[in-house]
């Protein structure tokens, strides 16, 4: 055989092989396939892990739980790992709550979420997000399947891609946030995953999840505010005009007055336990660094560390709205 038939049949068969390889590939559309038949057949599920949100060097921790049954209803608890705070987001046939039991408060919404934008730990938003980014990217690894995709998140600006990583069952493993800069600002990391759980209709009710930490004992309440916190970010030619300290029947609250050309008033009072007080707002939950706040059309309140804080504007617009309560909640500093 001469060398020239034997390079040409060498060639023939490494294309052949390459043709092979190629149709045998798992692709973004398969990987996307894959997981809305997985994610959409489910009755039910539960996931358990950590997220991380990162502001400058400071890391604010929480253990998630989450759960989930397939008549839309969700329940996730978020406790603060730095003081055991727990907060849980609730959504069922009777509408969407953000709970904080220990203090037996909760806020109900008339609120499209969690569909509304971004999360983090529930696999429906996760994947919403994937199909909607015509532009996402995705890469294989050794064990892992990687998504890159865009985010929704209308009031963090910061916040503009994810990376999604799922096993080769395409399990959840871990989710990235980050800004244009590739800085990872929030972390998920699942540790447990279950696929078949089931839940009975009162685990998503109201009451019984108001129950689930009432020990007075690990209730934190405080009846001084020994140390008013300032927003470390105030728009541009906006001061403070007026500070009031308010003795209340059972604590204390502070009010300070903005003014200029973007108004506000921050309140800051003594969070008490109260008698089964829902608060109904049009609006949306939202994940700050410390608290889940309750974002309505001109506020954005939440509970800290014994506080209650309010911000509220009615010149400002909700995104700065929420970016000057972040930075309330983010560094504490007295001035």
């Amino acid at each position: 055989m001469k060398d020239g038939d034997f390079l040409k049949k060498i060639l023939i068969i490494i294309c052949f092989c390459l043709i092979l390889c190629g149709c045998g590939s798992y692709t973004v559309k398969d990987a996307q396939k894959d997981l809305e038949k997985k994610i959409n057949k489910l009755k039910g599920y539960s996931l358990n892990g950590e997220m991380e949100i990162i502001n400058n060097d400071d890391i604010y921790k929480y253990d998630v739980d989450v759960s989930y049954s397939k008549s839309d209803k969700f329940r996730v608890s978020l406790k603060n790992k730095t003081n055991n705070h727990e907060q849980i987001i609730l959504k069922n046939d009777d509408g969407v709550y953000v709970l904080t039991p220990s203090l037996n408060k909760s806020f109900k919404f008339q609120s499209d979420w969690p569909y509304n934008n971004s999360q983090v730990y529930l696999l429906q938003t996760l994947l919403s997000d994937i199909q909607n980014d015509t532009n996402k990217k995705f890469k294989q690894t050794n064990s892992n399947y990687i998504f890159t995709t865009n985010v929704n998140y209308p009031n963090n600006s910061d916040l503009v891609k994810q990376k999604i990583y799922f096993d080769k069952k395409l399990n959840p493993v871990k989710v990235e946030v980050m800004n244009d800069e590739d800085d990872v600002l929030i972390k998920m990391t699942f540790k447990k995953v279950d696929f078949n759980s089931k839940h009975k209709n009162n685990y998503f009710a109201l009451d019984e999840n108001m129950k689930t930490s009432k020990d007075e004992k690990q209730t934190k309440t405080v009846s001084k505010i020994d140390e008013e916190i300032y927003p470390m970010y105030i728009p541009d030619n906006t001061k403070l005009a007026k500070k009031e300290t308010v003795n209340l029947d059972k604590g204390q609250r502070v009010i300070m007055t903005f003014e200029g050309e973007s108004p506000f008033m921050l309140v800051q009072q003594t969070a008490t336990i109260t008698d089964d007080a829902v608060i109904s707002l049009d609006g949306n939950p939202y994940q700050m660094a410390t608290s889940v706040a309750a974002i309505s059309d001109n506020m954005v309140s939440w509970i800290s560390d014994g506080i209650e804080y309010y911000v509220v504007s009615n010149d400002m617009s909700e995104e700065e709205l929420v970016t000057v309560a972040s930075s309330v909640a983010v560094i504490p500093q007295s001035k």
